[in-house]
């Protein structure tokens, strides 16, 4: 067991079941999960699922869902209905203006709540696990043969070619940051083959510019790596221009499931809820 597993372990009996503090608190504060938001209807499905997820793990624990935009229901909505206390989880995969700006606004505009919020999804190792399971996904459907050759060729592109890790971008120096060390993470989990992350938006390559660069290194066996919580305009895009196997978004895995209850119990562990809110480890 690593120290950092120990500390965590020692926190969370401290803690108590379901997140309440022994001789504290005697509900536990409220999670609320913090979507983007997307046009398309596969988004609010599959964030739904994830919650599911995290509702099956950790019964008993409140769980509300607040999207930024474009998808009902609106943070600010879901906030002003809650009562108590609550932290709040990103859903997104690292710090930028939404995690920075956009979510601590909206806690401002509820003062009625007392309330955390907890760091980005992005960058740990859960994710890489998440992005390596859907990169084995992706490559066994997209080849047909018995289920021996079907694992040896999913695992082809891992070995001897080349991942783009595609997301969304920011102009925000820290996203991008947090956008390698995952990338770093995912190279780690796939045995060292070469990961280059490419951008949707924002600074940065575009994800064809990181497809040209990895091929001109010689790797001409790539794969793309959906960087995204679900499914949306961007994770699309990213996916059109694929030179071989494109992933599936994060979407519902289990790792995902398991790291947004840990940004809860990391939020809760750091100190006691208070307001203003404080954000935790950005």
């Amino acid at each position: 067991m690593t120290r950092f597993t120990a500390q965590l372990t020692t926190q969370l009996d401290r803690l108590g079941h379901h997140g309440v503090r022994r001789g504290g608190r005697d509900r536990a504060p409220t999670l609320v999960a913090v979507a983007h938001g997307s046009r398309d209807p596969e988004a609010l499905r599959s964030v739904n699922a994830l919650l599911d997820r995290v509702r099956a793990l950790r019964p008993g624990l409140p769980v509300r869902l607040g999207h930024i935009e474009l998808n009902q229901p609106l943070l600010t909505d879901t906030l002003a209905a809650l009562r108590g206390e609550a932290v709040l989880v990103p859903l997104l995969l690292s710090r930028g203006y939404h995690v920075k700006q956009d979510i601590p606004d909206a806690i401002a505009a509820a003062p009625h709540l007392t309330a955390r919020i907890a760091a980005p999804l992005g960058p740990d190792p859960l994710l890489a696990e998440a992005l390596h399971a859907r990169l084995a996904e992706a490559g066994s459907r997209a080849e047909a043969g018995s289920p021996a050759e079907a694992g040896r060729r999913a695992a082809a592109p891992h070995r001897t070619g080349g991942v783009v890790l595609a997301a969304a971008g920011s102009r925000d120096p820290d996203a991008a940051l947090d956008t390698a060390r995952t990338a770093a993470l995912l190279s780690a989990r796939l045995g060292g083959a070469p990961v280059l992350p490419g951008y949707a938006s924002g600074s940065g390559p575009t994800v064809p510019e990181a497809v040209r660069a990895l091929a001109a290194l010689g790797h001409d066996r790539i794969a793309v790596a959906s960087y995204f919580t679900a499914p949306g305009r961007f994770a699309t895009q990213c996916a059109s221009v694929a030179p071989g196997p494109a992933a599936a978004p994060l979407g519902a895995h289990p790792a995902v499931a398991r790291l947004v209850l840990r940004r809860y119990e990391q939020a809760l562990a750091s100190a006691p809820l208070s307001h203003p809110a404080a954000t935790v480890g950005v």
